[in-house]
């Protein structure tokens, strides 16, 4: 039977982190991707802060847009825009960004092996499937498998307390839009929001994200945009940590762990942190000879210290957001048009780590007017905590 050190499932940006750190490290490390070709099918907006592309430790080959700032939209009339005037964020080619982070990996001494779905774990072997099924003994598994993958289930670990659905779709325009800007519509998915995301001036990614009756109001909010459908796709959101993302001689790491941004729903930045720890921790327990839950959990420590609050920060807002009617979110959205704190937005504004604008604008007299909305929710007091 074939043994290694450390076996990460999935060969995403997250996987292929973990799977380079630890190859690096000098383990022994095997990837499993149960599809034929790494960066398909693309299931992302692709839409990268320029600290979340920067941890991918990939070339510029993969970008094709430079996003400035963003347009927020209410349903209701109002508008709030701020551009910072320099990159605040990256537009890629997630296929062109895994195959890279896939090909660094590999150069760090990773092996990969394709069309591999893990059927199941058995203890410290993984059974796979596909035309070279077979069982893989190994030290650590890392589950980058993201938010339904197998391994939680087959190991019996608690999922993500919620899951959003989405769907979104490549358009060529008929007219164009400013290739500065994210647009969002925080009305068009109640749950959640919608976006569009400029690749270039004429072509787009359009999409939104929530619970219930997502194809319908995907394919309202879609009609907005005269032009061509050249890609669409869904996939799945997990808001919300793992209870627990170790043990059993697994880290999760990434989507697979509820890792991804309460705020934003996306989860490189998280992820590829998350799977560098994960690789770390292997490589030290492993040489340690010890692999208890108790030294595993050395990993927990380790994501939490660095961006766990941000997450349930995240978390306990995306919640109370759901509260807030159509009305107020226009409100909301002209009061935050005062100049004072598109500046601060501007300043401040982190689309990983947002804990620090938000303390900065409660304590901002311009805003204080919507308090009642704040406090009514229950935002006010989330906040506050930060």
């Amino acid at each position: 039977m074939e043994r290694y050190d450390c076996v990460v499932v999935g060969a995403g940006p997250v996987g292929a982190a973990a799977a380079e750190r630890s190859a690096s490290l000098g383990l022994s490390t095997l990837v499993l991707e149960e599809h034929g070709t790494i960066g398909h099918p693309v299931q992302c907006a692709g839409l990268l802060s320029t600290a979340a592309f920067a941890e991918c430790l990939v070339s510029d080959r993969p970008v094709r847009n430079r996003v400035q700032g963003a347009r927020i939209v209410s349903d209701m009339g109002s508008e709030l825009t701020f551009d910072a005037g320099c990159t605040r964020a990256v537009v890629v080619d997630r296929g062109e960004l895994d195959r890279e982070m896939a090909g660094a990996a590999a150069s760090a001494g990773a092996e990969f092996r394709l069309r591999s779905p893990v059927r199941r774990v058995e203890g410290d072997r993984v059974v796979t499937g596909g035309p070279c099924a077979s069982e893989i003994a190994f030290g650590v598994l890392i589950a980058a498998d993201g938010p339904r993958g197998t391994i939680a289930r087959s190991l019996g670990f608690t999922r993500s307390p919620t899951h959003l659905g989405g769907v979104q779709a490549d358009i060529l325009l008929t007219g164009s839009v400013d290739p500065r800007l994210v647009e969002i519509y925080p009305n068009a998915a109640p749950e959640f929001f919608a976006w569009c995301i400029p690749v270039s001036d004429r072509l787009v990614r359009v999409g939104l994200c929530g619970e219930t009756g997502v194809r319908d109001l995907f394919m309202a909010f879609r009609s907005r945009w005269a032009g061509s459908v050249i890609y669409l796709v869904s996939g799945t959101i997990p808001l919300g940590t793992m209870p627990r993302s170790y043990g059993k001689r697994t880290l999760f790491v990434g989507d697979a762990a509820g890792l991804a941004k309460p705020t934003s729903g996306g989860g490189i930045y998280t992820g590829v942190r998350s799977g560098r720890y994960a690789a770390e921790t292997a490589a030290a327990c492993l040489e340690a000879g010890d692999l208890s839950d108790e030294a595993l959990a050395a990993y927990e420590n380790r994501w939490k210290a660095d961006f766990g609050r941000e997450l349930l920060l995240g978390y306990r807002l995306q919640m109370a957001r759901r509260r807030v009617t159509p009305d107020e979110i226009d409100r909301l959205i002209r009061a935050f048009g005062h100049p004072g704190v598109i500046r601060a937005i501007i300043e401040d504004g982190d689309m990983d780590r947002p804990s620090a604008l938000l303390a900065r604008l409660c304590r901002m007299p311009a805003l204080w007017p919507i308090l009642p909305i704040l406090m009514r929710r229950g935002i006010a007091e989330i906040v506050g905590r930060c």
